[in-house]
């Protein structure tokens, strides 16, 4: 039986995750308060759970991360960098117009992210969810990607920041390769400051399609208690992707 956890408690440690089951699961309970946030990704832990149930806390064996050096573009993502950046950087036609930001709209990012998708019903991104990743970046750990076309928001990737280590949370794209374009720049932007690995907590084709891959949760804590003792970035700006 997992732990249940009053808005005091501590939370376990990691190892006591399940393995059968539930694989990764840690405990239930608490809050989404930013400060509940903050200190579980301290500790590699994260908050995921359907609607319905109790609030959910992880550690999953093995974590899926991405290496920023390895993520990968596609041939077609290429063309639409280079499409997206002569744009943003007046180089290209005068129509359309793609603008690529940080940070300019947070909780629209967070509630397109929770939208229903095509395929399906809507994310497990709560109000309570939207409340306190909103929290957090008010206190300037968590942060987003934009991708705008003609001034409409059609695409964006957000998570949370502390050190030099970036925990990504999610994406949505409302035209073709809009998400992927917003991760594009985020991965570049982080790589530049010395962040060399994003958090993506749970193994999906979709992840490793981009680079990501497994590795043991004891390598992943390691990077993690020596990045988040990192200075914060101090300044959020948009550099363009490699796209060779």
């Amino acid at each position: 039986m997992i732990p249940w956890l009053e808005p005091t408690s501590p939370f376990p440690d990691v190892s006591e995750a399940l393995t059968l089951d539930a694989p990764g699961l840690l405990a239930a309970g608490a809050d989404l308060s930013p400060q509940r946030l903050l200190l579980a990704y301290q500790n590699g832990i994260f908050p995921w759970f359907s609607e319905g149930q109790p609030i959910l806390w992880w550690s999953t064996d093995p974590r899926m991360v991405l290496q920023t050096e390895h993520f990968k573009v596609s041939d077609s993502l290429k063309k639409t960098l280079r499409r997206v950046e002569r744009s943003r950087t007046g180089h290209g036609a005068a129509a359309p117009r793609w603008e690529v930001r940080f940070d300019s709209a947070f909780e629209d990012v967070m509630r397109a992210c929770a939208a229903p998708r095509r395929d399906g019903p809507g994310t497990w991104i709560s109000e309570d969810i939207i409340d306190g990743y909103t929290g957090l970046h008010a206190m300037g750990y968590a942060h987003c990607s934009e991708v705008w076309l003609d001034g409409e928001l059609v695409g964006g990737a957000y998570g949370v920041c502390i050190g030099r280590m970036f925990y990504g949370e999610s994406m949505f794209a409302r035209v073709p390769d809009a998400s992927k374009v917003a991760l594009a720049y985020l991965v570049a932007f982080l790589r530049g400051q010395g962040v060399r690995m994003i958090d993506c907590q749970q193994e999906t084709g979709h992840l490793a399609s981009l680079g990501a891959a497994p590795i043991a949760r004891s390598a992943f804590l390691a990077h993690l208690r020596e990045a988040i003792r990192e200075p914060a970035i101090s300044r959020w700006e948009v550099v363009a992707p490699l796209t060779p």
